[in-house]
């Protein structure tokens, strides 16, 4: 897949350019996102708390977000680029150049420990329907569909590909984790179920 054939990462407002006190203003508005998460979790703050720590309306947060879920995709911006554009065109095994099948486990490993860092983030993003099946989430899925067909694998490839990522939910590795389960369990968990759906 071609970088300008990926889904967008996160609604933003079209795009005429942005007036001086526009761009101010979303400068503002993340830059307290980010201070007030680090400093409380982002399930302890509400798009009120962002707009007076950012000196702005609360209008101006959803004019330039769209919803609090669009700005905590927008936050989560940056970090998913640099793993999507490793995952396509870096290096081997989870960059093109790889049999598909250490792609794909490659991947799985490398997505757990994205979802793990970003996990909370990451949970209230998806909170919003419009958001939880589109932009990075659409990439993801195309690219695991892709190396499950690549690597031969034989049925239902949506779901095969649906059963991997759901794997990979933010809210179900959480989950796992606050049972006991350690995150090198899961990522066996992923690789087991890659292999035996990829015929290993």
């Amino acid at each position: 897949m071609a970088a300008t054939d990926r889904p967008p990462l996160a609604r933003i407002d079209p795009a005429p350019p942005e007036r001086g006190d526009a761009a101010r203003n979303r400068v503002l508005i993340l830059d307290a996102a980010r201070r007030l998460i680090a400093e409380r979790g982002p399930d302890a703050v509400s798009t009120d708390d962002i707009a007076v720590a950012a000196g702005v309306g609360k209008g101006t947060v959803f004019r330039r977000f769209g919803s609090r879920a669009g700005l905590m995709m927008v936050l989560l911006d940056e970090d998913e680029t640099a793993e999507q554009n490793a995952f396509m065109f870096g290096p081997p095994p989870l960059g093109p150049g790889a049999p598909p099948l250490e792609r794909l486990l490659a991947y799985g490993e490398d997505r757990l420990r994205f979802v793990h860092c970003h996990q909370a983030l990451l949970s209230d993003a998806i909170r919003d329907p419009a958001l939880r099946y589109t932009g990075p989430f659409a990439l993801h899925r195309t690219h695991i569909r892709m190396l499950l067909e690549t690597a031969e694998t034989t049925g239902n490839l949506d779901a095969q590909a649906d059963a991997l990522l759901a794997l990979l939910d933010p809210d179900y590795v959480a989950h796992q984790l606050g049972l006991g389960r350690s995150l090198d369990e899961l990522s066996t968990a992923w690789q087991d179920t890659a292999r035996k759906l990829c015929g290993h």
